[in-house]
């Protein structure tokens, strides 16, 4: 499972003093990118879905760890499971889902998955224990 690591800024903070529901998709975003920064990969992926559910309220300067694993995957497309955890207390903030397109930026068609890069998505092909429970 990759983990990436987030300080809560306050600017992401809203008037209730809670972080606001969008903030959580740049923390998605800045996970997924790490995650698909290894597979040397990057630049062939579109983003076609992302859902979020928000479990708990995240604060200032509070940090967080959203962790990315593979839920499934297709034949041109795979889906990412996260899960973002307060790093203190191990309680889960919230959970959710990204699909990406393996695409061709030339063609502006999507492509079959590589056979490396389906390789490498089997190794973390696994579930987060707060999605198992759903």
């Amino acid at each position: 499972m990759h983990s990436t690591e987030i300080r809560v800024r306050f600017c992401e903070t809203d008037a209730f003093g809670h972080v606001n529901n969008t903030s959580y998709f740049a923390y998605l975003e800045e996970a997924r990118l790490d995650f698909l920064e290894e597979t040397n990969m990057d630049h062939c992926f579109i983003l076609a879905s992302t859902r979020c559910d928000f479990v708990a309220q995240a604060y200032y300067n509070q940090r967080l760890v959203v962790t990315t694993s593979i839920k499934k995957i297709g034949t041109k497309s795979f889906t990412l499971g996260h899960e973002i955890i307060d790093k203190h207390t191990g309680k889960t903030v919230a959970c959710a889902e990204a699909v990406i397109v393996y695409f061709n930026f030339d063609t502006q068609e999507s492509e079959p998955l590589p056979t490396e890069l389906r390789n490498y998505l089997h190794q973390h092909l696994e579930e987060t224990e707060f999605l198992k429970r759903k």
